[in-house]
């Protein structure tokens, strides 16, 4: 124990207050937290840590909505969609005890900051502090947006609350209590801007190797070396201004939404976005087949830190099979976790853009001809076929070992299997398995460009641009395009949308259910859209004659208070300041 860093205490605070021992151990067992002044790595580990705190982008919060079912009979989100969600039960949106961990670390680091000696090169010790401050304002930012997200609602008498926001670090003799009483939700959204603000005046807008010190950094050295040693692109995935700049345009969406009162304004959500699009050469800068982000040909190149033009944030390069072993269907030697809904697949239009319900090009005798190339891309159907591997054609007709009810927990129960995030050149045959490089994204450009859509379209309507440039109407065009939707006479079904905010609404809420089906928004989504959470999942059964039916596969049975999740009863025990959403025991 003798390497047990005084750091765990964050955790001990807030998890386990009860237990006074754990504030006062043997000093032997403990590094001094004044040992933060002499031992910079000591010092720099309490803000890796927060990193540690961040929440996944794949949560399969999927299966929990419209879009998917899980096959496994005792997951938490089956079990949370199907009635049995308390505020005591396993639920896999609880950001509480992670986040706040996070944040405890980031203010005892905070606390300590200007007394380290981060080098014995003053410059450099001064430019690290400056990186390291931003870093940190950006961290507990983002980790109370998680937790804004997962954890605002309304209390019994009809206020909108957000969570406890932590600026200080919270120890053994403080009043914890006091601090668990919950601001206004738009009181919160302020706080979270002015970390983000103070992020982005602070952090450059990526880690870089330049040739000049940027102007802003001159006050404090005037040496390129020490820039790039401190802000180079040895940092790359380190928070920095565009990361923050990003979390700035999640966090407006998320206040401008009808589900949280409309308490920040549709414009300021457009203009968050705008100007990190702006860096990225606007509606231009939609890039080409970035749809399909996850797949081998951009995994295979990824290196020393660097995006591909996709992606503004991601976790690092590993290689593994385990995503496939999850969810390739098990012919193909997979448990096929996650299965697709025949409503997600009936959002997919038809390729000439229009709503299968209206497309003179989809037959719906043969349902996945002449589809939207998103479904392609992002759907393994009855007649698929891998490519990569040995070619495989996967046949979900009843009987088959991938049909429904084949194998107990393994087979789809809705006729689909999950096709994006994998790579289809992944073998998991045993004896013969392959790993392959993958890695995950935090935050895709594509996430962006809808948030600004749908704010400029709210703000201004589906075809001005409030000064920014480019139109809602301008961004869903650019991504249906790299989609190849439409025909030789354009996209029909787009400029009749164009032609009403509410039109455009549809088709842009549409877009988003697609282009980011499967990672972690829909659940989101339907919630501050305040759309309907229970309808039933539907699936598709085939027969041997090629003739199918469309089934029932699970009824959804949320209340409506469960639009806003609880915070974990065990929190609500330890503190009778802090209040619980309503509805929730």
């Amino acid at each position: 124990m003798k390497k047990l860093l005084y750091a765990f205490l964050a955790v001990a605070a807030l998890g386990f207050t009860s237990c006074d021992d754990l504030f006062e151990p043997a000093k032997q067992n403990f590094k001094d937290l004044g040992q933060m002044e002499t031992e910079p790595d000591f010092a720099m580990g309490f803000l890796t840590r927060a990193y540690s705190s961040l929440s996944g982008y794949y949560t399969n919060t999927e299966y929990a909505t419209d879009n998917a079912v899980v096959n496994q009979n005792s997951d938490g989100f089956r079990t949370m969609a199907t009635g049995g969600w308390t505020a005591s039960s396993w639920t896999g949106i609880n950001e509480w005890g992670g986040a706040y961990t996070g944040i405890q670390y980031i203010n005892q680091f905070l606390s300590k900051i200007d007394e380290v000696e981060w080098s014995s090169d003053p410059e450099r010790s001064k430019m690290l502090s400056v990186r390291m401050r931003g870093e940190a304002y950006g961290l507990r930012a983002i980790l109370h947006y998680q937790l804004l997200k997962a954890h605002a609602g309304y209390d019994a008498a009809g206020q909108l609350l957000g969570i406890p926001y932590l600026e200080s670090y919270l120890g053994a003799n403080d009043d914890m209590n006091a601090a668990m009483v919950r601001p206004s939700f738009k009181d919160c959204v302020d706080k979270i801007k002015a970390d983000l603000n103070q992020a982005i005046e602070i952090l450059p807008l990526d880690y870089e190797d330049l040739a000049e010190v940027p102007a802003k950094y001159t006050q404090y050295t005037k040496d390129i070396a020490i820039y790039n040693r401190t802000m180079g692109s040895h940092f790359r995935q380190l928070v920095s201004g565009r990361i923050a700049q990003a979390y700035l345009s999640r966090l407006t969406l998320l206040a401008a939404s009808d589900g949280f009162g409309n308490t920040g304004s549709w414009a300021d959500a457009a203009t968050a976005a705008a100007d990190l699009l702006k860096e990225n050469d606007g509606v231009a800068g939609v890039q080409a087949g970035a749809y399909e982000y996850y797949t081998a040909s951009i995994a295979d190149k990824l290196k020393e830190g660097v995006n591909p033009a996709e992606i503004i944030w991601r976790e690092n390069v590993a290689d593994n099979n385990g995503t496939e072993s999850d969810n390739l269907p098990p012919s193909l030697n997979g448990n096929g976790r996650m299965n697709p809904s025949q409503n997600l697949v009936d959002a997919f239009p038809a390729a000439s853009g229009y709503p299968i319900s209206v497309a003179a090009d989809y037959d719906a005798a043969d349902p996945y001809a002449n589809r939207d190339p998103r479904f392609y891309a992002y759907i393994i159907y009855n007649g698929s076929t891998r490519v990569g591997v040995d070619n495989a054609t996967i046949s979900t007709v009843t009987g088959t070992t991938d049909g429904i009810g084949g194998v107990e927990q393994r087979s789809s129960r809705t006729g689909y299997y999950m096709k994006k995030r994998l790579r289809m050149d992944v073998n998991c045959t045993a004896g013969s398995a392959t790993t392959k490089a993958h890695y995950n994204p935090r935050v895709r450009y594509t996430e962006i460009y809808l948030n600004y859509a749908e704010a400029a379209n709210e703000a201004y309507g589906p075809k001005a641009d409030g000064g920014n440039g480019f139109s809602a109407y301008d961004v869903i065009k650019a991504i249906r395009q790299r989609a190849g939707l439409g025909n030789a006479d354009g996209d029909g079904y787009l400029e009749e949308c164009a032609a009403s905010k509410e039109k455009m609404r549809e088709l842009i809420r549409n877009e988003r259910r697609i282009e980011l089906c499967f990672e972690n928004s829909r659940f989101w989504d339907l919630r501050r859209w305040k759309l309907n959470l229970n309808e039933t999942v539907k699936g598709i059964e085939w027969q041997a004659d090629g003739t199918y039916k469309i089934i029932d596969v699970e009824a959804r049975d949320y209340m409506d208070y469960m639009n806003y999740p609880p915070i974990p009863q065990s929190e609500i025990l330890k503190f009778s300041n802090l209040q619980q959403n309503n509805g929730w025991h």
